[in-house]
């Protein structure tokens, strides 16, 4: 009796789960193990026939220096958009937790950014940095900052500078909301303790907030490095890859070789080689998650 039972408990157990496992299937399963298959072959864009090539499309791509140019961008644009994020996040979680006027105003402003669409975004900043009639142009020259136009977006260093800071600015506030949460869990004996103890302000951040704020920084820090490092939408609308290849990533490779080069086999071979590069930032994360959990934090 107790079998049978059982037997059905894991049955209604399989058929819960089977709706999100043929998802994962459909959504997840299927397009990685094509990509897989694709980045082997050698697809022509006239007939779409496909020989397989083995490795030969990553014998190519690791072979060429522009793929190594795009992987070098995308590390400088990952890891100036969040160190960035991190900055402007932590800063802005640290004002919104104290005595503030209008505060939950402010909380709820601060996520415009993160709701706003990147197209809209994309399109405010581009004008915002237009050489000719770009406010940043005309402000800067009405303080005295500049005697000419700047090219933000047409020249080398300024594209890369212009590209990480709108996405820094498009992006900080999921920091906000990851740090400000755990501000509002960290007890307020602690702080107490220390102001009894003498120690200042700036020894109370060091010693007590960002302890207490290191789990929660750790996982930050990979989910956006993931999510930066796969970033296509907002440096391709922003630049194109321009000037020249100067702000071309790696998803933007992607998209040019399989969409305009219609070489689908070597564009599949980049995004499996992203893929390869990202196991370690997921592997990291899980870690990260196993520990804190064991900590119980």
């Amino acid at each position: 009796m107790k079998q049978a039972q059982l037997g059905r408990e894991q049955l209604l157990g399989l058929g819960l789960l089977a709706p999100t496992l043929i998802l994962f299937i459909l959504l997840i399963g299927y397009p990685l193990v094509d990509s897989l298959y694709l980045s082997l072959q050698r697809t022509s864009t006239l007939t779409l026939a496909s020989h397989f090539v083995g490795l030969g499309n990553f014998r190519a791509l690791f072979g060429d220096p522009e793929f190594w140019a795009a992987f070098a961008h995308t590390l400088v644009w990952t890891a100036g958009t969040l160190t960035l994020q991190l900055v402007l996040g932590v800063g802005m979680a640290l004002a919104l937790h104290g005595p503030l006027f209008a505060r939950s105003l402010a909380r709820g402003l601060v996520l415009f950014p993160y709701l706003l669409p990147t197209a809209v975004a994309v399109l405010v900043w581009r004008w915002l940095f237009n050489d000719l009639y770009g406010f940043l142009n005309y402000a800067l020259i009405a303080l005295g900052i500049v005697a000419h136009p700047v090219a933000w977006l047409s020249r080398t260093p300024n594209a890369m500078i212009s590209v990480i800071a709108v996405g820094a600015w498009k992006f900080f506030p999921f920091v906000v909301i990851a740090v400000l949460a755990r501000l509002q869990s960290i007890p307020e004996t602690l702080y107490e303790a220390a102001s009894i103890d003498g120690a200042s302000p700036l020894a109370q951040f060091w010693d007590i907030t960002l302890p207490q704020l290191s789990g929660v920084l750790a996982i930050v820090v990979l989910l956006r490095s993931i999510w930066d490092f796969k970033e296509f939408d907002l440096v391709y609308l922003m630049t194109g890859g321009g000037p020249g290849t100067s702000t071309e990533t790696l998803p933007i490779l992607v998209y040019r070789e399989a969409f305009q080069l219609l070489d689908f086999g070597r564009g599949a071979a980049v995004a499996v080689a992203m893929l390869a590069f990202l196991l370690v930032p997921f592997a990291a994360y899980f870690v990260v998650i196993r520990r804190l959990e064991s900590r119980g934090t």
